[in-house]
């Protein structure tokens, strides 16, 4: 168990003594064939090598995947090293191949990588599936260089099993300040005005710049290092499952998929190797009976970052008047 030493307006969540004996019961492990029911809403605290076997066929609708980067990073009790690129894209091959047999007809699937893994992403996922797109999310964190452009960015690969697969545009549209707005004959082209409000809501597009990566004080901040934030999970949650599917994370970290997926209306399930990790996600998989929300989703809209604050105090504002 590790002990943050915590200033006073750090919010990040951590297992505190005594917890563990309480989340323990919670998460699986199996060593024998496992149903659907078993594995439902559960996380299971092995290597996905070590229990890929023993899942059931095509019970997957939703596969997001955040391998471990092709980078020196230490997660906890496990540390990872960078390799040349041809042997991690045939680490990603050798699970890869075995996921296949997991996922529905018409599931989906989002890789997670930065601009170094593109290449092995890319090779990888289209051996086994259908490219849908790129999406490239700004990471505003991240060190300077002497000698290169600081790395603020990410990539998330959206592939699908076939030609039939979910998206539901409507859920995941984005409402944004109108700066410059495109008229035709005096009305909006491409976009909804939101009356009296200085907002538009648009389309989402695969450049997203509304992500804040958590940090001390946000109270879904854990000590993982590569944590992601709810707000984009909850964008590719929304758009590419229904209530009640299935999210699968085969490299589950502190849980942020699980974690989002319930506060969605969805079903999960995610492998782990970490025990401290399993234990942090079950925590906050427990906290969001009582807590649904996600920063920067509201009403059913996503906002800008740092937005949602300014409208309140706009409504605010004219309540008064």
């Amino acid at each position: 168990m590790v002990k943050l030493n915590k200033a006073p307006y750090n919010r990040s969540l951590e297992v505190l003594p005594g917890e563990e004996h309480k989340l323990k019961p919670d998460i699986l492990k199996i060593k024998s064939t496992a149903s659907l029911n078993e594995i439902t809403n559960r996380i299971i605290n092995q290597d996905i090598f070590s229990v890929i076997d023993f899942l059931p066929d095509s019970f997957i609708d939703l596969l997001f995947l955040d391998p471990p980067y092709n980078i020196y990073k230490n997660f906890n009790s496990n540390l990872f090293r960078i390799t040349d690129i041809r042997k991690y894209e045939a680490w990603m091959d050798s699970w890869m191949e075995k996921l296949v047999r997991l996922l529905k007809p018409d599931a989906s699937v989002y890789i997670c990588g930065d601009w170094s893994a593109s290449a092995a992403i890319y090779n990888t996922g289209i051996k086994y599936f259908n490219l849908q797109n790129r999406i490239t999310w700004e990471r505003e964190k991240g060190r300077g260089a002497k000698k290169n452009w600081k790395n603020c960015s990410e990539d998330i690969w959206f592939f699908s099993c076939s030609k039939k697969y979910t998206f539901n545009l409507d859920d995941v549209k984005i409402k944004r300040r109108v700066l410059a707005p495109y008229k035709v004959d005096g009305k909006p082209k491409d976009w909804i005005e939101v009356k009296n409000s200085g907002y538009r809501i648009t389309h989402p597009s695969n450049l997203w710049n509304d992500i804040t990566v958590p940090f001390w004080s946000m109270p879904e901040n854990t000590i993982h290092p590569t944590q992601k934030p709810e707000k984009l999970l909850a964008k590719i949650i929304l758009a590419s499952s229904n209530e009640g599917d299935l999210v699968f994370d085969p490299f589950l970290g502190a849980g942020t998929s699980a974690v989002t997926a319930k506060k969605l209306g969805r079903n999960f399930c995610g492998v782990e190797i970490d025990k401290h990790y399993c234990m942090l996600a079950q925590k906050r998989i427990n906290l969001a009976d009582s807590d649904k929300s996600i920063q920067g989703f509201k009403d059913g809209l996503f906002w800008e970052r740092n937005t949602l604050s300014e409208q309140r105090k706009l409504m605010h504002r004219e309540k008064k008047k």
